[in-house]
């Protein structure tokens, strides 16, 4: 089959870059490159996107073998019967890896059309790196990296605020751009910045905080060969999604003027306050995906669809649920339906969704996403949430990065995994879990503070480590 680029597909004119992305990944591609996509084929928007890698490793050089071309599949169930929807996306225009090709990554603050700036480079990706200065080549965190390219613009075009962008974090935090405009202001008082220029950032961009919700498997390694067999080109960057999508984002009618997705069918709401839509689905959905990961490859699985469809793991996800729900001061109606929806969309027969996939950076994940709803658990009931507690035992255990003699997918940075590391030579559960739940770098707080934590852990993992996860949960819920 013919190589997919923009020659064999006779797509060489290219769209102005009116978008620079940070990040390359699944998601962004399924998600927020499709949204943009869909509005230059509906509202003929007539946008590109410039793609950044903000990590030394990743995936410009695949993207730039295809032109920035890959091939979205979007699979599941409607009334019943299967369906599967392929679009071939075709507006990234060029993707860069700042760590090589820096000067072409500050050429991007020139791009006259620029006018948004997207990112998702998960929740360890907004921080601030006091060690950043304004001459590396890049600077290491996202924020930096972002200061440094706002402050070339604001030169180049003299401080225009016409020439201001729009900002549109998408990563997994709480009040996402609050807390990214806070740290580019913080560098900007760091490096002693001008006054011109943080007025600028702070006043004539814009910043809106989101809520993404979409599930992406990613590469269909499994079927691979079924998924290549329904095109006539040769494609190293499909990505499989489910049907289900939804954007919401903090703005007004500025924001929908300059976002007309009111004239597509796509499911982006701009709205004025993010948060009843953050909190179901962060809590439910992404606190669901991130409690199941350790504790499912520690029974066996491999695959979302698998642990929702086993009698044990299933149920044990379906009470995680459950204990999350009641953590949550919304319609009992709303969750119990939201809740049901999740299940569906977990169980959906197209999605091959790895757990090894969702495993990166499960400690901030955790901390986002599950440790609010069990401390939640715990404050309204005095008592400690079975499953969500066993749930973190078991990412404790996973961890240690072997079980059953084998290597167990750990993907989290060098930091947390020798933490990790330190804390299992010490040899017996106890000091593991003292070590783990006093990491206030972990959990933004000192967990062995929270009565019989430390205690439901210790006999948790000392379960799971002579009984395995099934008799081990068994055991445990015994006494809780």
């Amino acid at each position: 089959m013919k190589q997919l680029n923009r020659k064999n597909t006779g797509l060489e004119k290219l769209q102005p870059i009116k978008v620079v992305q940070f990040g390359e990944g699944n998601f962004l591609r399924a998600f927020v490159d499709y949204a943009f996509h869909k509005l230059n084929k509906e509202v003929d928007f007539n946008a590109g996107i410039a793609v950044v890698q903000p990590l030394k490793d990743g995936m410009v050089s695949m993207i730039n073998d295809q032109d920035g071309l890959y091939t979205l599949f979007m699979n599941g169930i409607k009334k019943g019967e299967k369906i599967q929807d392929i679009e071939l996306i075709t507006n990234i225009v060029k993707a860069i890896n700042p760590y090589t090709e820096f000067a072409d990554y500050l050429a991007l603050a020139k791009e006259e059309e620029l006018q948004f700036i997207v990112s998702n480079t998960t929740e360890a990706g907004i921080e601030f790196i006091e060690s950043d200065t304004p001459d590396m080549q890049p600077p290491v965190s996202f924020p930096a990296k972002l200061t440094v390219l706002l402050y070339e613009r604001f030169k180049h075009f003299n401080g225009d605020p016409s020439k201001a962008v729009t900002i549109i974090p998408c990563e997994l935090i709480d009040y996402n751009s609050e807390t990214l405009k806070k740290y580019i202001l913080q560098y900007c008082d760091t490096w002693k910045l001008e006054e011109a220029f943080k007025n600028w950032v702070s006043d004539a961009c814009t910043y809106h905080s989101t809520l993404v919700d979409r599930i992406v498997p990613g590469y269909p390694r499994a079927e691979i060969e079924e998924y290549n067999n329904k095109l006539d080109y040769q494609d190293n960057l499909i990505v499989a999604a489910e049907p289900f999508f939804l954007w919401a984002i903090e703005g007004g009618d500025d924001l929908k003027a300059k976002l007309p997705f009111h004239k597509t069918d796509l499911n982006v709401k701009i709205v004025d306050d993010i948060r009843p839509f953050k909190m179901i689905k962060v809590r439910i959905l992404n606190g669901a995906h991130t409690a199941m990961v350790p504790f499912s490859l520690l029974y066996g699985n491999k695959l979302v669809m698998e642990t929702v469809d086993g009698d044990f793991t299933g149920k044990f996800v379906n009470s995680v649920i459950g204990e999350i729900s009641e953590t949550l001061d919304m319609d009992k109606n709303e969750i119990t339906a939201y809740s049901e929806e999740v299940m569906d969309r977990f169980k959906n027969p197209f999605i091959k969704h790895a757990l090894a996939d969702i495993a990166l950076n499960s400690i901030s994940k955790f901390k986002v996403r599950v440790l609010p709803s069990l401390l939640g658990y715990y404050n309204a009931n005095k008592k400690l949430p079975v499953n969500l507690t066993f749930s973190l035992a078991s990412l404790i255990q996973f961890y240690k990065g072997t079980w059953n003699n084998e290597a167990l997918p750990v993907k989290d940075s060098p930091e947390i995994v020798e933490a990790f590391k330190n804390a299992w030579e010490l040899g017996s559960a106890d000091l593991v879990v003292a070590k783990i739940l006093a990491n206030t770098e972990f959990w933004g707080e000192d967990l062995t503070k929270i009565n019989g934590l430390s205690e439901a852990l210790v006999l948790a993992l000392n379960e799971i480590e002579e009984n395995g996860i099934e008799k081990g949960f068994a055991n445990f819920s015994k006494q809780y």
